[in-house]
């Protein structure tokens, strides 16, 4: 189900430019509705329901409605960001609460290497992508047979 934000919570990122979840959204489908200074879901039909408006929003003013298989009717999943995780805090149908925390860093902020270490090449015209053969873990890039 798509994203949705509850304008009760949404505080339009405190005036910014840009809220956080239009910052985010990888199919551009958050605004910011300037008189109201509330975010809002443009486009429903085409939120491809990957959370993220949800994890990032930092009033927690962005829900998705999770499917039965995942979050059964009268229970929820929240997520809270820090600075170096996410907190799930995953209520169930019986009242009962479990919270799991998850990593969203492995490296310090701005030292992540791109290319993972291994070479590059600058051939447009060469079927091996920037880092192949080496991140294959092969010496030649596999060819289609003519």
């Amino acid at each position: 189900m798509p994203s949705y934000v509850m304008v009760e919570k949404c505080d339009g990122c405190k005036g910014q430019d840009k809220t956080a979840c239009m910052y985010i959204c990888p199919n551009d489908l958050m605004v910011l509705d300037k008189d109201k200074m509330k975010a809002y879901n443009r486009d429903p039909q085409m939120c491809w329901e990957c959370a993220c408006c949800v994890k990032i929003c930092p009033q927690q003013a962005m829900d998705l409605r999770g499917y039965a298989d995942f979050i059964p009717m009268g229970a929820s999943a929240t997520p809270l960001r820090g600075s170096q995780d996410i907190m799930w805090t995953v209520k169930f149908r019986d009242g009962s609460i479990k919270r799991f925390k998850f990593p969203t860093r492995t490296t310090a902020e701005g030292t992540a290497d791109p290319t993972g270490g291994f070479p590059t090449h600058d051939d447009l015209n060469s079927i091996a992508l920037a880092t192949e053969p080496a991140s294959l873990g092969l010496s030649a890039v596999p060819t289609p047979k003519k």
